[in-house]
This record gives C-alpha cells, structure tokens and sequence, in this order.
C-alpha cells in the first residue's frame, strides 16, 4: 500500500513539475502564444512567435511545428491573394474592347504559372479546410481558362 501512495505522488509530483515547467518556460509561452494565432488565421504572428520560440529552445516540438504550419499556411494566403490578382486582371483584359492574340498570350502565361505554383503546395492534416479549398478553387479556374484560351 505505501508503494502504491509512493508511486501516486511521484507521479502527482512529476506531472505539476512539467506542468509548472511547461507554464513558465518562456520557449513554450511562445509556442502557446503561436498556436493561438495559429488558430485564429494569423499565420504571419504564429510563425514569427513560433521562430522565436523556436530560437529560445531547438527542442521545443510544438514550435517547431506551428513553426511549420505557417509556413504553409502562409504559403496558401499568398497563392489565393496573387490568385485574386490575376483574375481580376483577366477579367480586365477580357472585357476590353478588343481582345488580341497578346492578349490570349498572357492569359496563358499566367494559367501556366499559377498551376505550377499550385502544384508546389503541399497540405498538411492540419492546414485549414478553407485555404485548401480556396487555393483548389482558384487552380480549377486556371484550368478552365487555360482550356478555353487554348481552343
């Protein structure tokens, strides 16, 4: 029975220690603080509190990951922003009055460089459903278009 009650505080005792531990460590203050702003869809804040973390401690998993999935989260909000762009510079170019063959030419230039940048992108489990399913959307726009000035 004694060892028993020695085992339970031991662990008791271990697991307040790490929590402490946990708390005030400045390294995982920071990755809790990135991880917050990972979660509300501030990826720049997340990777830059993450990277210091990070920086304070190259054992600190958590960091390391939210670290990670910024990067690629960061990665989708620029693919769907320069997305944005460029649509709405077809759209320009489609509603002038005359419609050229340089033109046709640009509009291809751009599908082209927006579906291999979509290919570079790489979700992860955790990498948010709407950026995914943003960046997919656009890519299929690029596809359509693609097909369409090329007929």
């Amino acid at each position: 029975m004694n060892v028993k009650f020695g085992i339970v505080i031991f662990s008791v005792a271990t697991l307040v220690f790490m929590g402490l531990y946990f708390a005030f460590n400045p390294s995982y203050q920071k990755s809790l603080q990135s991880k917050y702003y990972y979660e509300i869809g501030d990826y720049d804040e997340a990777y830059s509190l993450a990277k210091e973390a990070f920086s304070l401690d190259l054992y600190n998993r958590m960091a390391a990951t939210v670290m990670a999935q910024s990067q690629t989260s960061l990665k989708y909000v620029k693919y769907i922003k320069e997305s944005k762009d460029y649509m709405s510079q077809i759209d320009l170019l489609v509603n002038q009055d005359e419609f050229t063959q340089g033109d046709k030419a640009k509009i291809r230039l751009i599908c082209e460089i927006m579906k291999s940048a979509y290919i570079k992108l790489a979700p992860s489990v955790v990498t948010d459903h709407e950026l995914v399913e943003s960046a997919a959307y656009y890519h299929s726009g690029f596809e359509q278009l693609l097909e369409k000035v090329d007929r």
